[in-house]
């Protein structure tokens, strides 16, 4: 069986900013804005990786979801618990300081970790922790 990644999910509160900050700040290509009343999905994806796209999706986009759920899911995402994206950069030192300079918030500064690669992470505009991985050299 072969399989290769498509779509994968990342929840937000704000479309706007959401835009903003992947398309503007991380240089992602915004592929599909949906509008579905208060709903909105935004489909983006890095311009060299056409089939691979990031749905930001509003706490609301789910019409299936119960008051409750919404109300847990918006908690969680406020405390930045919902996992998001990790991204690879032959440079992580270059993608801090590009986004750093953004004003987005810092999780952690670039760093070689045990594991093989250096990392750096941010917080997008909705609380989701990105992280920006560069493989080991050499």
């Amino acid at each position: 069986m072969e399989l290769t990644l498509h779509y994968c999910y990342v929840t937000i509160d704000d479309g706007d900013a959401a835009l903003a900050f992947y398309r503007d700040v991380l240089g992602l290509e915004l592929r599909n804005d949906v509008a579905y009343g208060a709903a909105r999905w935004l489909t983006m994806g890095p311009p060299s990786q056409p089939d691979v796209n990031i749905v930001l999706e509003t706490l609301d986009a789910d019409p299936s979801a119960s008051p409750e759920d919404r109300e847990a899911m918006s908690r969680l995402l406020a405390k930045g618990m919902l996992r998001a994206v990790v991204f690879a950069t032959p440079d992580c030192d270059a993608a801090f300081e590009k986004i750093s300079a953004s004003g987005a918030e810092v999780l952690q500064e670039p760093v070689d970790q045990p594991y093989g690669v250096r990392d750096c992470a941010f917080r997008d505009p909705a609380g989701n922790m990105i992280r920006f991985q560069q493989a080991a050299k050499g």
